[in-house]
């Protein structure tokens, strides 16, 4: 059970990197004598997640950098590209498969209030997939797979650079060469550091 909850905790765990601070949180003190005209916050911001997840006979590592502008202090629109690792033995006595998922991604977000933010995004992911799997051994099969994710996600400032979210995105074109069931949920629990 142990191991379970370890697997589950990391597999669903990842750290985030990420440059977007709130004005409304973000207060500078100034004395008559220093004051200077008010910078204008950047608009863009950047910053990614970092993921891995393994089991007694399946190993992942991904990245996925992120880079993001907001057209207004509530809504902001960006992309992602990723790459994922994936060393898989499940099916033994049969060689490991050893591949890669690799794609992109372009998506929106709405903050409703500071901490609560709604999120669209269209993502385009590539899959090595087995398949005509027997005793002798199996083939692969690349395939491109389009994702439509609808969702949304909490983030709370723990200090000036760093906070904690959640988020849950839901696959609505439900493609029939994604690797998920329909519906299933993708969920990022994490932590992010601003640098």
């Amino acid at each position: 059970m142990k191991q379970f909850l370890l697997a589950f905790i990391l597999t669903f765990t990842s750290l985030s990197f990420a440059q977007e601070k709130d004005s409304a949180n973000v207060k500078e003190e100034t004395t008559p004598e220093t004051t200077k005209p008010p910078s204008k916050e950047s608009r863009w911001y950047y910053g990614g997640e970092v993921g891995f997840g393994f089991s007694s006979n399946y190993f992942s590592i991904g990245i996925e950098p992120i880079v993001g502008y907001k057209i207004t202090p509530k809504f902001s629109v960006g992309g992602k590209i990723g790459y994922t690792y994936i060393s898989d033995s499940r099916y033994d006595p049969l060689p490991t498969l050893n591949t890669s998922n690799y794609g992109g991604s372009i998506f929106s977000r709405y903050r409703i209030i500071p901490q609560l933010y709604a999120h669209a995004e269209f993502a385009y992911w590539s899959y090595e997939n087995a398949i005509d799997i027997t005793n002798e051994g199996y083939e692969t099969e690349r395939v491109w797979v389009p994702f439509i994710l609808l969702g949304g996600g909490f983030s709370q400032m723990i200090s000036p650079n760093v906070w904690a979210y959640a988020e849950v995105l839901f696959d609505v074109l439900n493609d029939a060469n994604s690797p998920y069931d329909e519906w299933d949920p993708w969920i990022s629990v994490g932590v992010g550091v601003g640098f």
